[in-house]
């Protein structure tokens, strides 16, 4: 009930008991309330959440990366990206260097605040991977989409490190889309 009082998802007082609070109150910004958000199934207004939460977030990290990375920065954002073409199709694989990949571009930016927020990213990610995960495709084609964002943050080219993130996140919103869609349709046929 603490754990569950701190994240303001419950209140607790003397003599009138423990209460669930309203869902405006409660903070949809923690990684652990979001993580059981969706462990709890996805709509496609919870795939618009975090898809808007990605493109509020990301593509100008890329823009202030590409201004300001530090060569060991570059090191490491190529470093998950040979790793992302390293294990190719392999989802589970694949998660670990792609979370890494995005996370450095946050700490790229040299903002502690935007930094800050390398778990709730996280957190939007690895639900974005556990959702379209069964697609190796999504994999694939992404990964062009991924060395272009490297080349343009490495080229300096704020605006292009912008649009080609922002460009990354579009298509994995679709892949996310068509996953949920292909694991709903899969759940009514096995209830029919």
């Amino acid at each position: 009930i603490k754990v569950l009082a701190g994240k303001g998802l419950v209140e607790s007082r003397p003599k009138t008991g423990t209460r669930v609070r309203p869902r405006s109150d409660w903070n949809f910004l923690d990684p652990d309330v979001l993580s059981w958000r969706y462990a709890a199934g996805v709509s496609a207004e919870d795939v618009t959440a975090l898809f808007e939460l990605r493109r509020a977030i990301e593509p100008m990290s890329a823009a202030l990366a590409a201004k300001r990375a530090t060569p060991a920065q570059l090191a490491d954002l190529n470093a998950a990206l040979a790793e992302m073409e390293a294990v190719g199709d392999d989802g589970d694989r694949f998660a670990k260097p792609d979370l890494v990949f995005h996370q450095t571009i946050l700490r790229m930016t040299g903002n502690e605040l935007i930094g800050s927020l390398a778990a709730l990213v996280e957190t939007a990610l690895v639900m974005s991977f556990r959702l379209s995960n069964d697609n190796p495709e999504g994999q694939r084609h992404s990964l062009p989409l991924h060395r272009e964002v490297a080349e343009k943050i490495a080229a300096g080219d704020g605006r292009g490190a912008q649009q080609a993130l922002l460009v990354l996140i579009d298509n994995a919103e679709e892949d996310v889309r068509r996953s949920v869609e292909n694991r709903n349709r899969r759940r009514e046929e096995q209830r029919s």
